[in-house]
């Protein structure tokens, strides 16, 4: 199990008690041989698929550490204990933890949030963190990943009550954004005029029409079920193409799944999750309420 920041930073200010000088990579290694960490535990990654935890989590212990000046970095990625770590350690504490670093000045100070200078009529006062076992990593890439969870819901639940015409030009804006299509002008007479079962449009696959796409989409409440996708793959092979997508604001059963994986065409099944993923992933519907820039030090410019 990937240990917590907190759980790192006793284990991690013992490696140093040598008192000498470590880089950064070496004691990830020390530290995940010490928690007996496996090879697919230090590559799981945060929810960006950006870093691994565990490495995240190291880094942010070693920062708290230094700003309670219980360690210092001689060089880029690279430390030792400071006298006032040696000292903490000649207490012998069970564990470090960020209510535990408040002991030190300097940490409070890094912790503190001070109230705007322009409200003249509050004074300065400081306020810490919340205490939490995430790092601000985590604890943003969580917060987005819930807000993405409930934007979905109710997104697909905006889906299922809109009219069929609606339902079916929000399919159209989602493949040109999406590169499909050609114009919206060509996209539009193609949608909802095929007229056949199993088949409510048709959509170039590139700018250049060089191959064609057929669609299904349907708003659904209950799964769907096999036979629609039978009907959808007959259409297909009247048609004599080879390819095709079905669309649906509900889900897809197992039984869909083999049947798709087992005949001849490429048919792509997209439910109402993977729907309105992809609508907010393009933007289609949705508008930007505020944007954040997490930046990191951009090494190649300090050397």
């Amino acid at each position: 199990m990937i240990p917590k920041y907190e759980e790192i930073m006793l284990p991690f200010l013992k490696y140093l008690a040598d008192e000498k000088e470590h880089s950064l990579s070496e004691t990830h290694d020390a530290l995940a041989k010490k928690f007996k960490l496996t090879d697919e535990e230090l590559k799981e990654l945060l929810p960006s698929g950006q870093q691994p935890i565990f490495r995240n989590r190291l880094g942010w212990a070693r920062t708290y550490l230094k700003k309670a000046n219980l360690l210092t970095s001689p060089k880029r990625a690279h430390f030792k204990i400071s006298d006032t770590g040696l000292a903490l350690l000649k207490e012998n504490p069970t564990e470090i933890t960020s209510k535990f670093l408040t002991r030190y000045e300097d940490f409070v100070e890094f912790q503190s949030i001070k109230r705007s200078k322009s409200d003249k009529n509050i004074l300065p006062q400081t306020q810490l963190d919340d205490v939490t076992d995430q790092t601000p990593e985590e604890s943003l890439e969580y917060a987005y990943q819930k807000l993405h969870s409930e934007l979905s819901k109710e997104l697909l639940s905006i889906l299922k009550t809109c009219k069929p015409s609606f339902f079916e030009k929000l399919v159209i804006d989602l493949l040109i954004t999406m590169g499909y299509g050609g114009s919206r002008k060509e996209a539009g007479k193609a949608m909802g005029k095929s007229g056949d079962g199993g088949i409510d449009g048709i959509i170039n696959e590139d700018k250049l029409g060089l191959d064609v796409i057929y669609l299904q989409a349907k708003r659904w409440d209950n799964v769907v079920p096999v036979k629609e996708i039978r009907d959808f793959t007959g259409a297909l092979a009247s048609k004599k193409a080879k390819k095709g997508i079905f669309i649906t604001t509900s889900t897809f059963p197992k039984s869909v799944y083999d049947f798709v994986g087992q005949v001849e065409y490429k048919i792509i099944l997209i439910d109402g999750e993977r729907l309105t993923n992809l609508m907010i992933e393009h933007s289609v519907g949705l508008s930007t309420v505020s944007t954040y820039h997490v930046k990191t030090i951009d090494s190649d410019y300090f050397e």
